[in-house]
């Protein structure tokens, strides 16, 4: 008889074709409203962002800096850092320019701030560049060294025959050349059902795995819940299991050398992504000198059965 599990933080609650509360890499596909902000939020958010929107946002705020700078020095005049060049965009590149010399402290001095007006603006851009180039540095280091893990899930969950019944499979690899320590790994089944009342709700459960922790993990694992007499699938057909409104949420970790500590990653499946009556392709053989060859590009690889 399979046991329901605890709510691991979804929520019981449902509807019909409700979207999944985890997006299939692993991030929130929660939407917020009325979320209050903070600056302490800035540090997380520029942790989290893509690298190109982190360099977007580096170039967009360098160049706005520079335009606001560039106007302030033709708004005072020109001739306070600069012989004026008789057309506007002229004396504003002219200001835009020394404007990135200055926030970057570069200071090649073909153009300097002869007015005190024009030495205090340069003055205080100045110090605005040298912390703004601090804040970048300190985001870098943040970035780079941030522990994080980086495993690729196959982008399918199999249905197939197994032993003396059927199991649940997926795949996954480090994609670091380094071996993951003792990952261990649990899998949560979701499955949105209609009630009495005509409405939705979620009921959890814990899958078990024919292994769910190993010593270390070189190559590939794939994790395999066979579908016994325990199992919450046992109750369904094949094409029942295919159809049901359910996902997998999935939570790993396992020790990284390259940060020394332990490291975790999400991940999800939903059960439109099911594939019935195939196998995983082997994804690794052995090469002339007898070494081990792992090709990444077959983790999702199938085959007929």
């Amino acid at each position: 008889m399979a046991r329901k599990s605890k709510d691991p933080g979804f929520g019981y609650n449902s509807k019909k074709n409700a979207q999944s509360v985890i997006n299939d890499d692993g991030s929130s596909n929660v939407n917020h409203i009325n979320r209050k902000r903070n600056v302490n939020d800035l540090y997380t958010y520029f942790i989290d962002i893509s690298w190109w929107q982190f360099f977007v946002f580096i170039i967009l705020a360098y160049t706005l800096l520079n335009i606001i700078f560039g106007l302030l020095y033709v708004a005072i005049g020109i001739e306070e850092i600069t012989k004026p060049q008789g057309t506007f965009l002229q004396d504003f590149l002219n200001g835009f320019f020394f404007s990135a010399q200055t926030l970057t402290t570069v200071g090649y001095g073909g153009i300097t701030p002869k007015g005190i007006t024009a030495n205090f603006i340069a003055a205080f851009e100045a110090m605005i560049g040298l912390l703004s180039f601090s804040f970048i540095t300190g985001m870098l280091y943040g970035r780079f060294s941030k522990p994080k893990a980086n495993i690729r899930f196959s982008e399918n969950l199999i249905l197939r025959d197994f032993k003396d019944g059927q199991a649940l499979m997926f795949r996954l690899i480090n994609s670091r050349k380094t071996v993951m320590i003792e990952p261990e790994i649990t899998v949560t089944l979701s499955v949105t059902e209609e009630q009495k009342n005509k409405e939705f709700k979620r009921n959890f459960y814990q899958l078990k795995l024919e292994r769910s922790k190993i010593m270390y993990l070189p190559t590939i694992w794939t994790i395999v819940h066979q579908i016994d007499e325990n199992s919450p699938l046992y109750k369904y057909s094949k094409n029942e299991i295919k159809n049901l409104e359910a996902h997998l949420y999935i939570l790993i970790n396992y020790h990284e050398e390259s940060f020394s500590q332990k490291v975790y990653q999400i991940n999800s499946y939903d059960f439109e992504d099911l594939i019935t009556d195939v196998k995983y392709a082997s994804a690794s053989n052995f090469d002339v000198e007898g070494f081990t060859v792992l090709d990444h590009d077959k983790l999702s690889e199938v085959e007929k059965m």
